[in-house]
């Protein structure tokens, strides 16, 4: 089998099947978020039995998705699904900005660098890219909860924050050639 294609089956699967539910329940997260939490730890067995190993921003996110879902339908209140991209967006900044504290590195480094030769200056400068990218997305999904309906919050947790991170990521493009190591 193809591994792009399995690659994207397990990456967007549980969002299609989160989709389905919630549009075809009358827009109901209690229906919605069960079949996402079930299709997320589906696809995190897979890419393991693939693998042999989970990468970790899949995994921090299906341990979130399935804390912060769970807990939405036990208390029955949104609240905590609106905020799971928030925490994880913080979380992704935090990690990124106080990970060099910890290495000699950044951490966007240690994750990407043998895939992107990149100077010092370079990865510096994407780090701290990132850095800003997680925390101003983190405030907008803030934003976009606190004065939205939750079917806008829906329909812009994939069809906004999707396409704005892909946005920025092609904004990185003239930094990375330009901080290219030539090998």
């Amino acid at each position: 089998m193809n591994k792009s294609f399995v690659k994207f089956v397990t990456d967007f699967g549980p969002l299609v099947v989160f989709f389905f539910f919630y549009y075809n329940s009358d827009k109901d997260l209690k229906i919605a978020i069960p079949p996402f939490i079930i299709a997320t730890l589906i696809s995190l067995f897979v890419v393991w039995i693939i693998e042999k190993k989970i990468p970790m921003v899949p995994l921090v996110s299906g341990i979130l998705i399935t804390l912060f879902g769970g807990l939405t339908i036990y208390f029955d209140n949104a609240i905590f699904l609106y905020i799971k991209p928030t925490i994880i967006n913080v979380l992704f900044g935090l990690t990124l900005l106080f990970g060099k504290f910890f290495t000699d590195e950044p951490i966007l480094k240690k994750i990407m660098g043998k895939s992107l030769p990149l100077t010092s200056k370079g990865w510096d400068l994407l780090n701290k890219r990132w850095v800003y990218f997680f925390f101003g997305i983190a405030i907008l999904n803030e934003c976009v909860w606190r004065t939205q309906s939750e079917e806008f919050w829906v329909n812009f947790k994939v069809w906004g924050l999707l396409p704005i991170t892909f946005i920025f990521t092609a904004f990185q493009i003239p930094l990375i050639n330009k901080y290219k190591i030539n090998e």
